[in-house]
């Protein structure tokens, strides 16, 4: 196996934008029953009056998951929110989740109007792979092919070959070791040394993560397990390598969702954010589910494990988003034709795998 090698990036502290407190800070205040039946009662009068879709990821509060469904919107992972605000008629697209997944809904419309309740909401590994550092380690080894995640920006796309998402990771990067490639993969190195072990491509990280995926303990995990031992764990790639050794099933959220809803297993242990859980309930109300750990018995909270951007989403924002028109994404048209590339590489390598894509499928949940 390939030796990893980690491209270190200076992390900012307190007073820079990768300071989670912001992002906390402006997480809405709790709403009544009531409140919440009438923000969304008026959020579905104005998608409608503004022929606006809401798409929301599965890590967002579960009223505007709901809310999307219901006004005939999409809940999915970050690609086919992009995917169904491209092939739906509407003019303006309202993306709850975080910000380079408007960014890529703008990538792939870039004739419709793009909104998000706060573009502040962003992502650690977003925020921790910079374009001018990134396309200096690029043209540091230019013989390598650039494979990046989706979580990164469309800047960084721009500087890309591909991106890929963890549901078509490892069968690109196994196509291209297939054809003799050298890969340079960003950001997150849990989920490269993942597809480094699955595949033996010969890959060189950069040094991102995720700052929830990243608190999952496999020590802990463990113990849980002999609480729980007829429970099937579940893992995001994006976890450290001793929590996916640990798995049972490893993969995208969409993947997540699939095996609770196909399994047999009455208990799952899920290590993921735990938005996703809302969507999992209600696509198997039957099952258990089980926050994975994220700290020991001592700790305050035993799992915390939920993206402070994606909590800044909230009903609240979504109308005033939709009664402003504001704020949209806005993409440099040089660097959207870029990034556009990347993307339709990754579209058309999956479109011509048309078994895998059809096994991926699931009702009510999209690909996984």
């Amino acid at each position: 196996m390939n030796q990893q090698v980690l491209f270190d990036y200076t992390r900012q502290d307190g007073a820079g934008l990768s300071c989670t407190a912001q992002a906390w800070a402006k997480t809405p205040a709790p709403l009544s029953t009531n409140q919440k039946l009438a923000l969304k009662a008026r959020a579905a009068e104005l998608l409608k009056a503004k022929n606006a879709v809401l798409v929301a990821h599965f890590y967002v509060d579960g009223d505007l998951q709901d809310l999307a469904l219901e006004t005939g919107g999409c809940v999915s992972d970050s690609l086919e929110m992009a995917r169904f605000g491209r092939d739906h008629v509407a003019s303006t697209l309202v993306v709850t989740g975080v910000r380079f997944m408007g960014e890529s809904a703008k990538i792939l419309s870039p004739e419709k109007r793009v909104l998000m309740p706060d573009l502040d909401a962003t992502c650690s590994l977003d925020l921790g792979c910079p374009a001018d550092q990134f396309a200096a380690f690029c043209d540091a080894h230019p013989d390598r092919s650039v494979v990046v995640y989706a979580n990164t920006s469309a800047a960084v796309k721009a500087r890309a070959d591909w991106m890929v998402t963890s549901s078509c990771a490892l069968e690109i990067v196994s196509a291209l070791k297939a054809q003799g490639k050298k890969i340079l993969w960003a950001p997150d190195r849990h989920q490269g040394r993942y597809i480094e072990d699955q595949t033996g491509a010969d890959m060189l990280m950069w040094a991102g993560d995720c700052i929830v995926h990243n608190e999952f303990k496999g020590l802990e995990l463990d113990l849980l397990r002999l609480q729980h031992p007829g429970a099937m764990i579940l893992v995001h790639p994006e976890s450290p390598q001793s929590v996916v050794a640990l798995a049972d099933v490893v993969g995208s959220t969409s993947a997540l969702i699939k095996a609770v809803v196909e399994g047999t297993a009455q208990e799952y242990i899920v290590a993921t954010d735990n938005g996703i859980l809302h969507r999992m309930r209600q696509l198997a109300p039957g099952k258990t589910l089980i926050e994975a750990p994220t700290a020991g018995n001592s700790a305050t909270c035993k799992s915390c494990a939920h993206c402070p951007w994606m909590a800044m989403n909230g009903l609240q924002g979504l109308v005033d988003c939709l009664e402003r028109g504001l704020p949209a994404i806005e993409i440099d048209e040089g660097i959207r034709v870029k990034a556009l590339g990347c993307i339709e590489r990754m579209l058309d390598f999956t479109a011509k795998s048309k078994a895998a894509a059809a096994a991926r499928l699931v009702p009510g949940i999209g690909a996984a």
